[in-house]
């Protein structure tokens, strides 16, 4: 059997259905997640979100740590509606988000637990990017034709 590393991954339109079933189930945390911790960051019911800002990048954004949170909340909610839309896209930007995520936390040095929990969530992310249908407009007109 030969094996072509260039060629690309079955996606879940034309996969097993398993693989679609793990894209759906991915496409519905990565959107839904994102968007309740993103708003959570306006009410602050779950934790408080400040707690998770390294001093060094709170010293280079401009603004307090709580502006930043509701900063990063913004950006958190538009990841998920990005991931609901165009699931490929949206996979890769929710894992560079998480990689950032990452990062701070370790800076911290106190939520290594965390940091580890996040990189799971990013290989889960990867996932779902590389199982998400590749789309095109072309691809689109030629399914609604």
């Amino acid at each position: 059997m030969t094996t072509h590393p260039d060629a690309p991954a079955p996606s879940a339109a034309t996969g097993s259905p398993g693989a679609r079933q793990a894209f759906l189930l991915l496409r519905t945390v990565f959107t839904v997640a994102p968007i309740l911790f993103g708003l959570d960051k306006f009410v602050g019911l779950l934790t408080d979100w400040e707690q998770y800002l390294t001093p060094q990048i709170d010293a280079l954004i401009p603004g307090t740590a709580h502006q930043a949170m509701l900063a990063v909340g913004i950006v958190e909610i538009l990841a998920g509606i990005l991931v609901a839309v165009a699931p490929r896209i949206g996979g890769y930007v929710v894992a560079a988000w998480l990689a950032g995520i990452i990062v701070n936390l370790l800076l911290i040095g106190d939520f290594y637990d965390v940091a580890l929990r996040d990189f799971g969530l990013l290989v889960g992310a990867l996932a779902l990017a590389r199982l998400a249908p590749p789309s095109s407009l072309r691809g689109r007109r030629a399914r609604t034709s």
